[in-house]
């Protein structure tokens, strides 16, 4: 009788069980956070894991000179236009953005490019090169990193080590442990480099420190991959920002980069990312990108035209420009004025902890120190939801919520959980981090 039923609505009985062993998938730690806050019915929920920005009133933003390109594009053919052509545009600009629009890069073609669905795109297409044609080396990731990063490279079977970068007591920069593990490094090792607003830290190294970092990369000779998402959004000039990307540049690197313009652009929903590697000479470029293309190829074929038109539109156009180069100086100052305003409030409640790493650290995010079970105990009580690292993204904090923020982070760590018989020191609670490569 099963079997009538099952050939009734279309379904071989000899098909049942195909997928009787597929387990469910972890949780994503980042878009678990949106799931767990959407399904709070609370009106003081607070969703501090999403990594795009907010205004003041912790709604998303259309940026004024992402209307200007809608406007500049309306009327044209731009859903036929040529996605080779489109990308071309894209690419250019995109390394014009990174190197400076002086360099010499682009006029001599020593750089092969591709767009790519945003930085997650431009991350896995490396991987996936860095496979095919060095299949022997391993990814050296930061300690912590962009929780994706481990899941990218793993997907394209490199092998995953990792370098201290963050050190949980000082909540800044492990620069001695830093250098000491890329000097233990294999000779020709790939190491994953954040130029600025790292994240989930907000921790950089300063101007002098990349330029220790950079000829002892000489000395290895490693190759530095840097993923940018965030440029323009640690200091709020897109300059300063990829300085360290032109310090390596300077001293001869050979240089891999993955840019997204997602968080910089408020452009989350098309995925315009560009990745780019640089080459000796025009000759080597020509190969690497086919290299390059053919993976995309087999992986989506072609990205979609209208989001990269866009950025390209914004970035070639110099009123739209300075207008956005404006716009992202005001993101940046509203975020430091949380910044701000969250370590005032939290001091003001005589809070026993030092919160100067709130202002000290930079970008997004805010890596506040805060151990899983006070993350758990936030949300618990307060409706308050972050990754569980500790991890705030201060998009989400605003004039109307952060004294309510900090007076909930005060009240967690000042008294632990609500069993006394479970508290401990706030130390204690800092998520243990291991350095083994």
């Amino acid at each position: 009788m099963w079997r009538r039923c099952l050939w009734r609505r279309g379904i071989s009985s000899s098909a049942v069980g195909w997928w009787d062993h597929v387990g469910a998938a972890p949780k994503d730690p980042i878009l678990g956070v949106t799931e767990a806050f959407l399904a709070d019915t609370s009106p003081r929920k607070i969703n501090l894991g999403v990594g795009a920005y907010r205004d003041d009133e912790g709604r998303p933003v259309v940026l004024q000179c992402v209307r200007g390109a809608e406007t500049k594009l309306a009327g044209s053919q731009f859903l036929e236009s040529l996605p080779n052509a489109v990308n071309t545009k894209l690419v250019e600009e995109s390394v014009r953005l990174v190197y400076g629009k002086e360099t010499d890069i682009v006029q001599e073609r020593r750089f092969a490019g591709i767009q790519a669905l945003s930085g997650t795109g431009a991350c896995r297409l490396f991987a996936e090169f860095q496979r095919r044609f060095y299949p022997e080396s391993p990814i050296y990731l930061p300690v912590p990193t962009w929780s994706n990063h481990h899941n990218i490279w793993r997907d394209a079977q490199v092998r995953v080590r990792t370098f201290r970068y963050y050190h949980p007591d000082s909540k800044g920069l492990y620069f001695g442990a830093l250098m000491d593990d890329i000097k233990s490094a294999p000779d020709n090792s790939f190491f994953l480099l954040h130029p600025c607003a790292h994240n989930p830290t907000g921790v950089d190294p300063n101007e002098e420190q990349w330029r220790e970092i950079s000829p002892e990369f000489k000395v290895k000779n490693h190759f530095p991959f840097f993923d940018m998402a965030y440029q323009g959004l640690a200091s709020g000039d897109i300059d300063t920002d990829s300085k360290a990307i032109k310090i390596f540049r300077e001293d001869g690197h050979l240089i891999g980069c993955a840019q997204s313009f997602t968080k910089i652009m408020g452009l989350y929903g098309h995925r315009v990312g560009c990745l780019s590697i640089l080459s000796v000479d025009e000759n080597q470029a020509i190969a690497v990108r086919s290299q390059l293309q053919q993976i995309a190829r087999a992986m989506y074929s072609s990205p979609p035209v209208h989001g990269s038109l866009l950025v390209s539109t914004i970035l070639g156009d110099s009123q739209l420009k300075a207008l956005w180069e404006e716009e992202v100086k005001a993101m940046v100052a509203r975020i430091i004025r949380m910044r701000a305003k969250l370590r005032e409030s939290l001091e003001k409640l005589d809070s026993p902890l030092n919160w100067e790493h709130i202002t000290n650290q930079v970008g997004m995010f805010c890596f506040s120190g805060l151990s899983p079970e006070y993350v758990d105990h936030l949300a618990r009580k307060f409706h308050i939801y972050m990754t569980r690292d500790g991890r705030i993204s201060m998009a989400g904090v605003t004039t109307s919520n952060v004294d309510y923020l900090a007076n909930a982070i005060d009240e967690v760590t000042r008294f632990g959980q609500e069993d006394s018989s479970q508290r401990r020191s706030f130390n204690a609670f800092i998520p243990h981090i291991s350095y083994a490569n």
